[in-house]
């Protein structure tokens, strides 16, 4: 792996660009993006629906490549890696929190929770250790047990959270995490979030909400496939 002279930066990104072929000709859905984050830091990506903060947060959880540009991941260049690197990054490096939760519905919270610790090749006494201890940080210990039809919209997103925590990841990357909860569910998912930032967790959040990204220690704004802050 190539390594950059980035010690501070967690993600850097220098004129990313994303374009995609199609019928009606290119389509330019990233522009010569320059981004920072820190580590440790608690960052919001806000834009509007086709504003690229989709395929922005695609290129950071390494689900998708650059067609130009530098990105650097904890000061290593990851726009050439290869697929199995960037499998590793995305199963031991970055925690994924979907606005759809993403849960199998046949599954319970815990086994739902394990689930991506099962690709990593940890034991199943270490992975239940690990599931239970992380849905009792996201106040569901007495729901373990539950599958998703049992559990409302913001437990299981709670139970999505887990997922994401129990690998022990440096980045969590969340794309609209309240974007299908009512207020008071939401504001549940922000606080655990934020206490998450405290404890030192790289926060990357993509919203069109403006009150939501607020809550983050820093907001940057995206528009037209460029960052305008």
């Amino acid at each position: 792996m190539k390594r950059g002279i980035s010690v501070n930066n967690i993600i850097e990104l220098s004129g990313v660009s994303k374009l995609y072929n199609t019928k009606g000709g290119t389509v330019t859905a990233l522009d010569n993006v320059d981004l920072c984050i820190n580590k440790g830091s608690f960052t919001s990506i806000i834009g509007q629906s086709g504003s690229g903060k989709s395929t922005l947060m695609n290129i950071l959880g390494c689900l998708d490549k650059p067609s130009s540009g530098e990105y650097l991941l904890d000061g290593v260049y990851v726009s050439s890696m290869r697929e199995s690197e960037l499998s590793f990054i995305r199963n031991n490096i970055i925690g994924f929190i979907f606005q759809n939760f993403n849960l199998i519905p046949t599954l319970t919270a815990e086994e739902n929770v394990e689930l991506p610790l099962i690709y990593r090749g940890i034991k199943r006494s270490l992975r239940r250790e690990l599931a239970e201890n992380a849905l009792g940080m996201v106040g569901l210990a007495r729901r373990i047990r539950h599958k998703p039809n049992e559990l409302s919209g913001g437990q299981q997103q709670r139970v999505a959270i887990a997922r994401a925590l129990a690998a022990r990841p440096e980045i969590i990357l969340a794309d609209e995490p309240t974007g299908n909860l009512d207020t008071a569910s939401g504001n549940e998912i922000m606080k655990i979030l934020s206490q998450l930032h405290i404890s030192g967790t790289t926060i990357v959040l993509i919203t069109h909400d403006n009150n939501v990204a607020s809550m983050a220690e820093k907001c940057i704004r995206i528009s037209d496939g460029k960052i305008v802050f």
